[in-house]
């Protein structure tokens, strides 16, 4: 078991994209601009915002979005892009125009918008908040240039003849790549106000973000982007043995390397305290070693997440994806796995039982970022997903996601009010995610914000009670069975007991329920997570055999009580011995319901 002693709290982050948490402009014109639709502000994210986010339990915002991007609207100094090269018209967060410079949407006087941002950091350290921004390693806006920095800008000195040389920061193509040559063409041509070329890609074109190879990149490409490059040719394979170690000196390395050194010092310099790192398992694990190394150097407590999955094609690595970028450096990797099973559970028939295969001691399941909604995911709410149940699926799905290791957790702005995404907003149409693409707000958020105060004044009454249900859940994750404790999954020793919560004609049980303790062996604290998924049966009689191996693991007593900590009023004082056969009896789980119990002896409870 890995030691607990010196590891700081466990990050519980809230992510939010300024356009949208502070906008309470409520026209939402579909593709309007900001003028119509608004424009959240980094002073919308005032001390009552923070108070309240604070007082929720949460240690880290992800400000996402805010390093400037490629956008269709224009300010002083700085012109509007061609739509060409845009996602929507406020553009995407993950097309960066200078990764120096922060979005002038977000400022009042946007000719002051990094001042504006860098009191916003202020405003978050004074409320104990610590700071993640976006790391997009892999790809920048087509448009790129740092006016701030324009003696670091990407491209700027490429030998633009050749595929690939180490030193260029971008893959060239060649006249024999599929898409018919020079010029460039994208698939805009069809849009309106668009002609599908890029005048900067009329003699040369450039690898897109996403890998793709070619003069004609295709809508489901990252179109808008172009591919980095960190000194290995992506189509020779995944083996990246061949660049610098991690102890080598920034003239040793190759130009990318420490431009991108560059900008997490430049940063860190101005008080941001992590980084949620995009696709890092598109870029050579070296680069992560050596740029961790140097960011610890500085901030020997800077935090880094990454985004990544196993099963991408494009990752370089031949080894598990989480473990290799935990080796690196990282702190946490997202748990991509088991969201998907337990959006399965709902969506594409599997049971409750199918964690369990995901669940295991070591590293990469203690290291795991969790979570139930973020910017690229459906929202929980959203009439046409997750079985269609609404804003009350968050609670089963989030219990048991967060209690489970002791891995960061992430609450995504809007899914504590039961923001559904539903309608269509922009350019990703009606998809059920709250869009990042345009000027927009969110229609139940906007009711929490309540013009500026914070208060969720223009909640329901059920939408403020489950605002109160995950500040309980958050502030529970605190405690040391969930900050420090190991984890004992219960659903393999339940699967032939008939009082397991079947359904029907079920022969088998775990389905609906999941359950698994956590406990923590310093303090002795230990927990019971039990979740019901369904979204229609209420699950009576329910008696959870909890095996004498387990009863061992928890160094429990003859007698133990056992106590709702999550909606309080509920206990129960059982004879440890009835646990494997008899079971623990439970009242009727509601659907879409969970518990966390805590378990104690008797004499613990004076």
């Amino acid at each position: 078991m890995e030691s607990q002693a010196s590891s700081p709290p466990r990050p519980v982050i809230y992510q939010l994209l300024p356009r949208l948490f502070g906008n309470t402009v409520e026209t939402r014109q579909v593709n309007g601009p900001i003028e119509v639709n608004g424009c959240g502000k980094f002073s919308d994210i005032s001390e009552a915002a923070l108070i309240s986010l604070r007082e929720m339990g949460f240690t880290h915002l992800w400000l996402t979005g805010v390093l400037e991007q490629a956008s269709g609207t224009s300010w002083p100094g700085r012109p509007a892009d061609t739509p060409d090269v845009l996602k929507g018209i406020a553009g995407s967060p993950y097309a960066i125009k200078d990764y120096f410079d922060v979005c002038p949407d977000y400022a009042e006087d946007p000719e002051k918008r990094l001042a504006e941002f860098q009191a916003l950091v202020d405003r978050c350290h004074a409320q104990y908040l610590k700071v993640i921004i976006d790391f997009v390693p892999n790809h920048v806006a087509r448009s790129y240039h740092s006016d701030v920095k324009p003696e670091l800008s990407f491209g700027s000195g490429d030998n633009t003849d050749v595929f690939f040389q180490r030193d260029n920061h971008f893959y060239y193509l060649r006249r024999s790549d599929p898409g018919g040559g020079a010029p460039l063409k994208l698939p805009t041509a069809e849009t309106a106000g668009c002609s599908g070329l890029f005048e900067a890609e009329a003699e040369f074109g450039r690898v897109t973000g996403n890998n793709s190879v070619s003069w004609s990149p295709s809508i489901h490409d990252w179109y808008e982007t172009v591919k980095l490059n960190y000194g290995h040719d992506f189509t020779s394979g995944r083996d990246t043995t061949h660049l610098p170690a991690s102890d080598s000196s920034p003239e040793d390395v190759p130009r990318t390397w420490r431009t991108m050194d560059a900008i997490l010092a430049y940063w860190q310099h101005h008080g941001v305290d992590g980084f949620r790192v995009d696709m890092a398992h598109m870029i050579p694990m070296e680069f992560w070693r050596w740029v961790i190394r140097r960011a610890r150097a500085r901030n020997s407590s800077v935090f880094f997440s990454a985004e990544a999955y196993d099963n991408d094609p494009a990752k370089l690595s031949e080894e598990h994806v989480m473990d290799v970028l935990l080796g690196t450096g990282f702190d946490a990797v997202y748990d991509d796995p088991i969201y998907d099973v337990l959006e399965g559970i709902y969506d594409s028939g599997k049971w409750a039982n199918d964690i369990d295969t995901l669940t295991f001691t070591g590293s990469r399941f203690h290291h795991s970022l969790r979570y139930a909604e973020n910017h690229d995911e459906v929202r929980l709410a959203s009439p046409k997903e997750w079985g269609g149940w609404g804003m009350r699926v968050g609670r089963p799905v989030s219990a048991v996601l967060f209690g489970m290791g002791r891995g960061p957790i992430m609450l995504y702005s809007g899914q504590e009010v039961g923001e559904p995404a539903a309608g269509e907003e922009g350019f990703g149409g009606d998809d059920a995610r709250t869009t990042i693409f345009d000027y927009w707000s969110m229609p139940e958020f906007t009711k929490w914000v309540n013009g500026g105060r914070y208060d969720g004044g223009r909640l329901s009454e059920e939408q403020m009670d489950l605002r109160e249900w995950y500040g309980r859940l958050l502030r529970l994750m605190h405690e040391p069975a969930f900050e420090r404790g190991d984890f004992y999954g219960l659903n393999h020793a339940n699967k032939e007991n008939p009082g397991y919560g079947r359904v029907g004609d079920e022969t088998a049980s775990g389905h609906w329920l999941y359950a698994y303790l956590r406990r923590d062996a310093e303090s002795g604290q230990a927990f019971l997570v039990i979740a019901n998924f369904s979204g229609s049966e209420s699950l009576s009689g329910v008696r959870l055999q909890i095996p004498w191996n387990a009863l061992e693991w928890l160094q429990a007593g003859p007698c133990l009580v056992c106590m709702n900590r999550l909606d309080p009023g509920w206990s129960q004082e059982v004879e440890a011995a009835s646990l494997p056969t008899d079971g623990l009896p439970l009242p009727t789980l509601e659907p879409l319901s969970a518990m966390l119990i805590e378990i104690r002896a008797p004499e613990a409870i004076a």
